[in-house]
This record gives C-alpha cells, sequence and structure tokens, in this order.
C-alpha cells in the first residue's frame, strides 16, 4: 500500500511541476507589447538623455521565459533596464501567466558629434521558443529642425511647411531633417538661405505644390545642400536615398541658385499639375549628381538653367518633355553604368510626354555645353509630328553620330578632356577643346565664380592655372 502510494505521490508531483514549467520552448509563444515603437521626441541642444518605458504582456495561461537584448549590442546608444536590472542582454527573462514586466528605455545623445546620425535607429529583440519579435527604438541625434510628415495617406505623408499666403524661411543656423514631403502649399513660399544644408530621409523630398513657390537661393562660398540623411561616407556616392525636389507650376518664377542636389532617385522635377501657366523655374550654378533615375525631368515645364553641372545618373541627366528651355553653359556628363544603358542618354528633348503622351509646340536652346558620355549617340532628339519641336545647339561638345541642321559651331565626338571624370571633376584640363570655344552669351562667371573673359569656355567651369 505504501508502495503504490509513493508511486501515486511522484507521479502527482512530477506532473505539477511540469505543467508549471516556462513554455520557452513552445513555437508559439508570443507576447504583447503597450508599444510596438519607441520614439524619443526630444531634440537635444546638448548632451542629454531621456527615459522611457514598455509593458511586455504575456497573455497566455502558462508562464514564459523569454530572451530580451538590444539588437546593437554594446554598440547601441540605448541602454534598458528589465525589471529593475540594466544590461544589453538577458536571458530567460520569466513573465508569470497573465502578468507583465516593465522595461525601461534610456537614450543618451551628444548633438555635439558630428558621427552621430540625425536619426537614431535600434531596437529590443524578444526570443520565445522559435519566435522572434522586436520593438523599434527612434531617437533625434542630431540639434536640427525636424520636419516630420503629420498628414496623408500612408503612401503619400507630408506636412505643410509654407501655408497659403505665407512665407516660410529655413536658416543656416541647425540643418533640417525631412522625414516625408515637405510641401510648400499653393501660394506659400519657401526661401532657403544661403549653407542651409537640408537632409532627407528614405522616400522624402521637397514638394512645390501647384502655385507654391520656392526660392533657393545660395551663393558660391555657402550653397544650399540638398543630400540623404544617411552621413556615412560610404553613402555620398549611393543612389536613391530620398525621393526628389518635386516643382508643379507657379504663378511666380522658381529659383534654385547655387545648390548641391545628391543621391535621391529623382534629382529635381518640374511638371505641371493641371495647367501650363508658361512660369518657369530658373536653376544655376548647382551641381546634380548620383541619382538612380534622370537627375532633371521637366514635364510641361519651362526652365532656364545656367552654370550647371548634372552627372552620374542611372537614366538620362537633362529629361525635357513638352515645354520651352534655355541651357548655357552646362556640363551634362554620364560615365555610371548603374542601371543607364543606351536608352538613356545625356541629354532627351521631345515636344511628347512619356508620362501621358501629351504633345505641345516645345522649344530647347542650348548655348556652350556638354553633353557627353560613354555611349555612342548621348544626344535623343524625338519629335512628334503633329506639333513643333525647334531646337538650336551652339558652341555645344556633344557625343553622337548625328549630325542634325541645328548643330551650329558644335564639336561632335571630341573627348572634353575633363580633369578626373571618375571622381566627377569636370573641370577642363589645358588641352581641353572647350577652352575659348564658347560664344559670349552674357553669361559673366563660371560656376566658381571665375571670370569669363573673351571668348568662354564650353561648359559649367572657366579653364583656369
Amino acid at each position: 500500500m505504501n508502495k503504490y502510494f509513493f508511486i501515486f505521490f511522484t507521479l502527482t508531483i512530477s506532473s505539477f511541476f511540469f505543467a508549471c514549467d516556462p513554455e520557452e520552448l513552445n513555437n508559439n509563444s508570443t507576447l504583447k507589447f503597450s508599444e510596438n515603437q519607441i520614439t524619443f521626441d526630444t531634440v537635444f541642444t546638448t548632451l542629454g538623455s531621456t527615459t522611457k518605458f514598455v509593458t511586455i504582456h504575456n497573455t497566455s495561461n502558462a508562464p514564459l521565459k523569454t530572451k530580451i537584448r538590444l539588437a546593437s549590442g554594446n554598440q547601441s546608444y540605448y541602454s534598458i533596464n528589465v525589471d529593475g536590472v540594466a544590461g544589453v542582454s538577458f536571458d530567460n527573462v520569466e513573465i508569470p501567466a497573465k502578468d507583465s514586466i516593465f522595461i525601461f528605455v534610456k537614450v543618451t545623445i551628444n548633438p555635439g558629434n558630428q558621427n552621430t546620425p540625425f536619426l537614431v535607429k535600434d531596437s529590443i529583440e524578444f526570443i520565445t521558443g522559435n519566435t522572434k519579435q522586436d520593438i523599434d527604438l527612434i531617437a533625434y541625434g542630431q540639434d536640427a529642425n525636424f520636419i516630420v510628415a503629420d498628414s496623408g495617406p500612408a503612401n503619400l505623408r507630408y506636412k505643410i511647411v509654407a501655408g497659403a499666403n505665407e512665407t516660410t524661411v529655413w536658416t543656416n543656423e541647425k540643418p533640417y531633417v525631412v522625414f516625408g514631403w515637405a510641401v510648400v502649399d499653393s501660394l506659400g513660399t519657401l526661401q532657403i538661405q544661403p549653407g542651409t544644408k537640408i537632409y532627407f530621409h528614405a522616400n522624402s523630398g521637397l514638394w512645390v505644390y501647384r502655385y507654391g513657390h520656392l526660392q533657393a537661393v545660395g551663393n558660391k562660398d555657402n550653397p544650399i545642400l540638398f543630400r540623404s540623411d544617411r552621413l556615412d561616407e560610404w553613402y555620398d556616392t549611393d543612389f536613391t536615398q530620398w525621393n526628389r525636389i518635386w516643382i508643379m507650376e507657379g504663378t511666380k518664377d522658381n529659383i534654385i541658385d547655387y545648390a548641391i542636389v545628391t543621391n535621391s532617385f529623382v534629382g529635381i522635377q518640374m511638371e505641371a499639375f493641371s495647367e501650363y501657366t508658361g512660369n518657369k523655374t530658373i536653376i544655376s550654378n548647382t551641381i546634380i549628381k548620383n541619382n538612380q533615375n534622370s537627375s532633371v525631368i521637366a514635364r510641361w515645364a519651362d526652365f532656364d538653367m545656367t552654370n550647371c553641372v548634372v552627372t552620374n545618373s542611372g537614366g538620362c541627366s537633362l529629361q525635357l518633355e513638352v515645354g520651352e528651355w534655355n541651357i548655357k553653359n552646362s556640363t551634362f556628363a554620364n560615365y555610371s553604368t548603374l542601371g543607364r544603358d543606351s536608352t538613356y542618354p545625356v541629354v532627351y528633348v521631345s515636344n511628347k510626354s512619356t508620362f501621358d503622351n501629351s504633345t505641345f509646340n516645345s522649344s530647347a536652346n542650348f548655348e556652350n555645353c556638354i553633353m557627353y558620355g560613354n555611349f555612342s549617340r548621348e544626344l535623343v532628339e524625338y519629335k512628334y509630328a503633329n506639333v513643333e519641336l525647334s531646337t538650336s545647339y551652339k558652341n555645344c561638345i556633344i557625343k553622337t553620330y548625328q549630325v542634325l541642321p541645328s548643330f551650329v559651331s558644335c564639336l561632335r565626338n571630341t573627348d572634353p578632356q575633363f580633369v578626373d571624370k571618375s571622381k566627377l571633376d569636370f573641370r577642363l584640363k589645358s588641352t581641353s577643346p572647350a577652352i575659348n570655344a564658347g560664344i559670349s552669351n552674357g553669361v559673366l562667371f563660371d560656376i566658381l565664380g571665375n571670370p569669363r573673359t573673351g571668348n568662354p569656355d564650353i561648359g559649367a567651369y572657366e579653364y583656369s592655372n
């Protein structure tokens, strides 16, 4: 009798302990979080830190064991405290059935450290059995003006930075970091001062809505910078880090002078939304480079361009579709092999829109421009028969096997002899055929401020010893 009682007692106790073991090997074990993302929206001006907390719930009927860790480990800007214990990694953290624990998250930011990214990201990882979950951590890493989208659908989030009849000025005191689309609304004006730096997060951009007005005016020593918010040196030449500058039809001319636009999907796109107003965008003394698609697109839009360098594009350097365009003393050079083939010439000119196949009388006038790359035909004209396309190329260097009647004093298939095209240095060597080969047209200085005296050089740069 005692022997049977002992066996029964042993089995009962064993099954009790077995039933209470944490379900650490249950593949379906999941945790519930009070938040799936923790955002620290404090903008630090000096070294500082802030703390938030999240609650981790075990909603099952049995206790669970989970592993908790910071994804970046000891390299993280964050630290965590799990139920009173500080660290970066915790094994076998037990959460009783129908119970919860607290995790306190602290971020420490030194905004004076230029190596600190604008957006400091990490995550808390949870491994429960074979189930992996995480909570994203996001904080602002530098002292900057953060433009964060607060309107619109999920695929087109935006924030209005200049409303109707409002003038907004972006100064060079602190950089601007844009998440989503920064929108200049109808009848609004955005003025950007010399030396202002604007950094765009992935898929973000600057959108000048119809009848909005942009005045981005830098100077030779203090250009305006439009680029990705990824600050690592590797990203300096990477493509598609943000979307584009998108300018629609306006009631005034839009101006971009002395700027650098780099690392986007499209550099600058000018396009009428609902009507062709005849107002133009004026781009001068600007470098547009390292763009995944075409660097400059003008579709149903007029623009003037002077002293610009457009290079390293996955598509065309300059894509013109319906409008009136006047381009002087600019260098369009594309030796990129990333995604570009012969269907994307350096310069494309047409009186037909590839967006909706609409057509209209169009004209393009080029003076003292270089259009060169690694394909045999870097200038393509596409003329739709029922409307006019008027073109003129005066004193240009063009890579093409065609001879167009609109060529006047142009050099074909003549190497411009750039200083170092592999480093995107498109200044002229002393032996360049572009030197003194231009025509006087009222452009008195080059992109660097060097005077153009006598017969000017072709391209954006005047040769200088």
